[in-house]
């Protein structure tokens, strides 16, 4: 059976198209890191240490001690998947907090045994990535942006629409159709839509349209939910960032 693919690690070199490109997905600061092993370790969140040979095997982390370098992950011995992992003394661990992947790696592998448990130890990581899960959670935009689509309408090319943004995550959206447009329909395609999402942030790209529902009586339009449609990098990254900078503003207004 085949492992399902997100768990599996991500290309870094499919991301890495221009200088600096892993950069919005990097975390490299000491206590960052550790905070993030910690939050692994204290949910007991399994870790799938993928082995360069192609094997896998799921533990948890057991051990953080960043002043002597090491990171020790609970294991099982007698497990034909430890002793390839050894074998291979490199492997990549991927995990997931809610609906954020972490991707690290796990250099010089050693098997350590106990008297009543044993332990996988490494590198401690010096960084660690980030990436939003594909069908993760949206975010809203703060309440003094107004992200909006500019798009033109795919059954009346000459009419030009923006639409405003009402909520976003990696690789779809939501739009808000006003009851004074002509109606979109469930399955079709919108091609080169341009989202504008703040300052920095302007994305190119195709839509799908997923589904049409209801808001409110008075909110005079409907929810557009839709895909995108084979993102770029480019776009990806964008969004990642975006998504990022969101949350963070959303977390410090809630202190």
């Amino acid at each position: 059976m085949d492992r399902p693919l997100d768990t599996l690690p991500k290309s870094l070199d499919a991301l890495a198209s221009a200088p600096g490109a892993l950069d919005d997905f990097r975390i490299t600061s000491s206590a960052e890191v550790l905070a993030l092993l910690k939050q692994l370790a204290d949910g007991n969140v399994l870790v799938n240490l993928n082995s360069s040979n192609g094997g896998v095997y799921t533990s948890t982390v057991w051990a953080l001690d960043p002043d002597r370098g090491t990171l020790s992950f609970s294991a099982d011995a007698d497990d034909n998947q430890v002793q390839a992992l050894v074998e291979s003394e490199d492997a990549v661990a991927v995990a997931y907090l809610d609906s954020i992947k972490l991707q690290f790696d796990a250099h010089g592998l050693v098997l350590v045994r106990g008297g009543r448990a044993s332990a996988l130890n490494c590198a401690f990581p010096r960084e660690v990535f980030r990436f939003q899960r594909r069908n993760g959670f949206r975010v809203r935009p703060l309440l003094r942006a107004t992200p909006m689509a500019r798009v033109r309408h795919p059954m009346i090319p000459d009419m030009s629409l923006q639409l405003r943004v009402l909520d976003v995550s990696i690789g779809g959206c939501a739009l808000f159709l006003p009851d004074d447009v002509p109606p979109l329909q469930p399955g079709i395609t919108i091609n080169n839509v341009q989202i504008d999402l703040d300052v920095d942030t302007r994305i190119t790209t195709t839509l799908r349209l997923q589904h049409v529902t209801s808001i409110q009586p008075d909110s005079r339009g409907v929810r557009l939910g839709c895909e995108m449609v084979n993102p770029s990098s480019d776009v990806l990254r964008g969004l990642q960032r975006y998504i990022d900078q969101t949350q963070k503003r959303q977390r410090m207004m809630s202190l």
